[in-house]
């Protein structure tokens, strides 16, 4: 009567036992089960057979010269490539302790000598089918994992998508609602500062030509201070100029940094993609009453236009500069004792932006800020969906995630972190100068 059920595949037996009987015994009453059974005489031979081919299940006796049973299973337990093997002993001892024992080392199972064929080939079939249930239930929870991070890197590009959509339109509506007024001012004001210049120049010639004024007209020029006047109206001209280029500059970052007409991917100046997200960020690097401001220090190197997608790109630098600030500002959080610390020039707070270009035609972009760092155990999430070490609505964990999305899945790019517990942090972008949409 043939016992087990119909395989794809021989199930392998290893079974070991000094004692040359048992092993042949064993051997032909498993064989004919259709079995493939291997024999070991000893502890050592057994290790040595399952390194060479692993045993689908260990016949395993306990009292061997040299290395008994328990041994051999502890060793077995110890490799990471041989412990899931199951151990089944069988033994002439029937002590309960000695039972005990074998479970204890990592055995599944105890069959007691004498033995009958029928139970050996049960328990057998018990544990391999046990480990097919397992094999199986590992598939499907690795299906069901893969699943799930497919769904949290869907959820993260959706959120992203929204993100950009509605921020690309946020900034380009602000920047066209103001640069049609700012132009207007901009472009009047040359000729409104020689219309006052063209006044103040007559005024002098009527001083001139008529020395002596009026009553009213000296009353008048001493309620206006005319002499301090005419000396204030070209600072007051030359402030409005410098306000008025300034706006102008904002305009044109804000309309940089959202680059909404520019979906596809473009060649670009990645250092103006930079410089047009700290104008964004201009106000959260300024002092504030409860710390110093926030130095930026740039070292940019000869870099070529790069192919990416450029609002993308300036979204994972305005996501890196604004941890990067968050990490300083938490320094001189009042609650925060940690980093409490009298300030000096080192410890000022202070961003520090490097591009270089590698050997390998790859553009290399490293933001890092002298704030309190990132343990170990948060450095190895610290791109994971929704993942985040803020205190509750501060943060959606999203930054990383979607800036690790854009990086590597959109620009085949790198994106890492290097950091330890109270010496800052340093995120890596590396991307390649072309993409393959280009090539």
């Amino acid at each position: 009567m043939h016992l087990i059920p119909q395989r794809d595949y021989k199930a392998n037996i290893l079974v070991v036992d000094d004692t040359p009987d048992n092993l042949r015994l064993l051997s032909a009453m498993l064989t004919s089960q259709g079995y493939e059974v291997r024999k070991a005489l000893s502890g050592k031979m057994a290790l040595t057979a399952c390194q060479m081919v692993l045993p689908d299940v260990i016949l395993l006796d306990i009292n061997m010269p040299e290395m008994n049973g328990y041994e051999v299973c502890r060793q077995l337990k110890s490799n990471e490539k041989t412990r899931p093997i199951p151990v089944i002993f069988i033994s002439a001892l029937d002590d309960v302790l000695d039972k005990v024992q074998a479970f204890d080392v990592g055995g599944v199972d105890y069959i007691t000598k004498p033995f009958h064929g029928v139970e050996v080939v049960l328990r057998i079939e018990n544990q391999l089918n046990l480990c097919l249930l397992q094999n199986k239930l590992q598939e499907k929870n690795t299906l069901l994992q893969k699943a799930l991070d497919d769904l949290k890197a869907s959820q993260v590009q959706m959120i992203q998508q929204e993100k950009m959509a509605a921020l690309g339109q946020l900034v380009a509506g602000i920047a066209h609602e103001v640069n049609n007024p700012i132009s207007f001012i901009y472009g009047n004001l040359q000729y409104a500062g020689q219309y006052v210049s063209d006044l103040v120049n007559l005024i002098e010639v009527y001083q001139q030509e008529y020395p002596n004024p009026t009553p009213r007209i000296q009353e008048i020029v001493k309620q206006i201070d005319l002499n301090f006047l005419i000396n204030d109206q070209q600072n007051l001209m030359g402030a409005m100029f410098r306000g008025a280029e300034r706006i102008r500059s904002i305009v044109e970052a804000l309309q940089n940094f959202s680059r909404l007409d520019e979906a596809q991917m473009k060649r670009v100046d990645v250092h103006q993609g930079i410089d047009s997200t700290l104008v964004m960020l201009q106000h959260r690097l300024k002092q504030t009453t409860d710390r110093p401001a926030i130095e930026v220090v740039k070292e940019y190197g000869n870099l070529p236009l790069v192919i990416c997608y450029v609002s993308e790109l300036n979204q994972v630098f305005m996501h890196l500069l604004n941890n990067a600030i968050d990490a300083l500002e938490e320094i001189y959080e009042p609650e925060n004792t940690n980093y409490r610390l009298p300030i000096t020039n080192y410890q000022l707070p202070s961003i520090h932006i490097r591009t270089m270009l590698t050997t390998s035609d790859t553009v290399k972009i490293c933001i890092a800020d002298n704030g309190p760092g990132v343990c170990e155990s948060v450095l190895s999430r610290i791109f994971d969906p929704f993942f985040t070490t803020k205190p509750p609505g501060k943060g959606s964990g999203l930054g990383l995630a979607i800036s690790y999305q854009i990086i590597v899945q959109k620009h085949q790019g790198k994106l890492t972190c290097a950091s330890s517990q109270g010496r800052g942090a340093e995120f890596m972008i590396e991307i390649p100068l072309k993409q393959t949409e280009l090539n």
